[in-house]
């Protein structure tokens, strides 16, 4: 990057005979009357393009293009950076790495602003360019403004951003003018990044008679933030409308959209999701950090008999491996374990799931569209003709999917897929309530996963406890009472004085053997089938949550929480 500094701009173009020595001239004569940087002198002057400058910084030297537009930056971040320095060299802090501050810049090549940046920060700079528009638009947004939700809210012009609340009196062009404010913009990226930074999965936005609610699903739980002031609402929601690529002008039917966000290099996929409610549309986003690190097996929480079954059964060459739980129980993290286990260059992985959450490596992934004809039935049809080995089917939700899924096991597949039950045995009866014959599924499944997840907790906080008898007597505990020790956190800092931080599953892993396939042909209830796999050994998913409370790592109202009575 040395090399790269020592030249400037103009003199690069010269050299790549973008421009002529008359050219430059020119525009450095245009800069010192206007005090203009050079960058826009050539623009100006039509002697180049806004984008022709971009592609020559990052095709012929190097140099990384970002999309300011798309990129959520810290306001910690932002601190490294005094605002003067920012607006007198149009750069923007966008994050740091040990003693390197990556810059968004104009003129990355501008080697006095790099110096001066370097001597005021103390950090190596790391200069990448940016549109220069973009860079005025985000040093506009984060900088001049307060930091937190409620300053930026008390910073607001009421009479700026403020629309009837009688829908048809709201024009578009009011709409789009508001969802343009710069104050609007930052209130919507800090709860955003606020969000991030709390580790939250999902952003709710709740209209309400007098405020605009705004909560976070944190470790599986609700948190209220900061409501915002009624006033707001359509501004706020516009915003994150126009982001997600929804029509603004549609408020009484759902609607569904999309956006990426950058945030200190990782890349953030947000699903949104509008719902027409009496206050207005209710907004919810899903968070997915699509640069994250998968789990592998052994980071799911199996216990070790669980972990040696559960290895055996993705290792079997054909049959159906179902995943149980309910939405967000982390049915698709351990799916996509599973197959990064299994993926091995002698075999042809295919999924079709809704959506893509994660990209696998070496694994061929599609998406259902139903507005196009490709469901999760149509699709399963194409795939078999891929010439697969391993098929993940994101979820079978009718009768056509579950014959197929069947089918393709039956001939030489391994199929993965998921159902929405209670606990595992209820897996095998829903197939049958679906209309699948009994003699397709003892002869098809291999075996069934129910999962949920508890939170974790805190080490920086975790002390022990001794429980009473009634509670060891309310869950079957007999023996040894006396040295029983339960955990729980206190609350801190680190965990925001929750008690927990992070979480786990606890599973319940039904094989099937002869037992149990003859009671599937006899159509026997989920109970007699839960009872025969008890005998086999099958640890329900309570008894799976009162061994990691015996160990420390969750609590026993985390376990009740998500666990029915067996």
């Amino acid at each position: 990057m040395a090399a790269i500094k020592r030249k400037s701009l103009g003199e690069s173009l010269v050299e790549q005979k973008l421009i002529s020595e008359d050219d430059l001239k020119k525009a450095l004569s245009e800069s010192q009357k206007t005090g203009e940087i050079l960058r826009r002198s050539l623009v100006k002057l039509g002697m180049v393009s806004e984008e022709d400058i971009i592609a020559f910084y990052e095709e012929q030297l190097g140099i990384p293009h970002v999309d300011l537009g798309n990129y959520l930056i810290d306001a910690k971040t932002i601190l490294f950076l005094p605002e003067a320095l920012a607006k007198r060299y149009q750069a923007v802090p966008l994050f740091k790495s040990g003693d390197t501050l990556t810059v968004a810049m104009a003129d990355p090549l501008n080697v006095i602003a790099l110096d001066e940046l370097h001597l005021k920060t103390n950090f190596n700079i790391e200069p990448v360019v940016a549109n220069e528009v973009d860079v005025k638009k985000a040093i506009n947004q984060y900088y001049g403004v307060g930091g937190s939700i409620e300053e930026i809210i008390k910073s607001i012009d009421m009479g700026a951003v403020a629309i009837s609340e009688k829908e048809e009196e709201v024009s578009l062009e009011q709409l789009h003018t508001i969802a343009e404010e710069a104050p609007i913009i930052k209130l919507v990226n800090l709860i955003i990044m606020q969000a991030l930074g709390d580790g939250a999965s999902d952003i709710h936005v709740e209209p309400e008679h007098d405020a605009l609610r705004v909560r976070i699903r944190v470790d599986g739980i609700m948190r209220d933030v900061t409501p915002i002031p009624r006033h707001l609402q359509a501004a706020v929601l516009s915003r994150l409308k126009i982001m997600s690529d929804m029509n603004i002008a549609v408020k009484r039917m759902p609607q569904d959209g999309r956006f990426q966000i950058n945030i200190e290099g990782k890349q953030i996929d947000v699903r949104a999701s509008a719902f027409p409610t009496v206050f207005g549309e209710n907004l919810v986003m899903r968070l997915l950090d699509t640069s994250s690190i998968l789990l592998t097996l052994e980071q799911l929480g199996f216990s070790p008999e669980n972990f040696k079954m559960f290895k055996s059964l993705i290792e079997k060459p054909h049959g159906i491996i179902l995943v149980t739980g309910p939405t967000g129980s982390g049915k698709t993290t351990t799916l996509y374990s599973a197959l990064n286990a299994i993926n091995t260059p002698d075999k042809n992985i295919l999924t079709l799931e809704d959506p893509v959450e994660y990209q696998l490596k070496g694994i061929r992934q599609s998406q259902i569209n139903p507005k196009a004809g490709m469901t999760f039935a149509s699709g399963l049809r194409s795939i078999l003709r891929q010439d697969p080995d391993v098929i993940l089917v994101g979820e079978i939700r009718d009768k056509e999917t579950a014959e197929i899924a069947i089918q393709s096991a039956l001939t030489g597949h391994l199929v993965f897929s998921t159902l929405h039950t209670n606990d595992a045995p209820g897996a095998l009866t829903r197939l049958t309530e679906m209309g699948i014959e009994p003699f397709l599924t003892s002869s098809s499944i291999l075996g069934v996963l129910a999962q949920r997840l508890v939170r974790t907790i805190c080490n920086n906080c975790k002390t022990e406890y001794k429980p009473t008898p009634k509670l060891l007597a309310e869950l079957g505990i007999k023996e040894g009472r006396e040295e029983i020790k339960f955990f729980k956190g206190k609350g801190c800092n680190v965990c925001k004085n929750s008690g927990y931080r992070g979480r786990i599953a606890i599973f319940e892993l039904m094989s099937l053997d002869d037992k149990i396939k003859d009671l599937i042909l006899a159509r026997s209830s989920s109970q007699a089938i839960k009872r025969a796999a008890q005998d086999n050994g099958m640890r329900t998913l309570r008894e799976d949550g009162l061994r990691k409370v015996m160990q420390g790592i969750t609590t026993i109202d985390e376990v009740l929480r998500v666990t029915m009575l067996d």
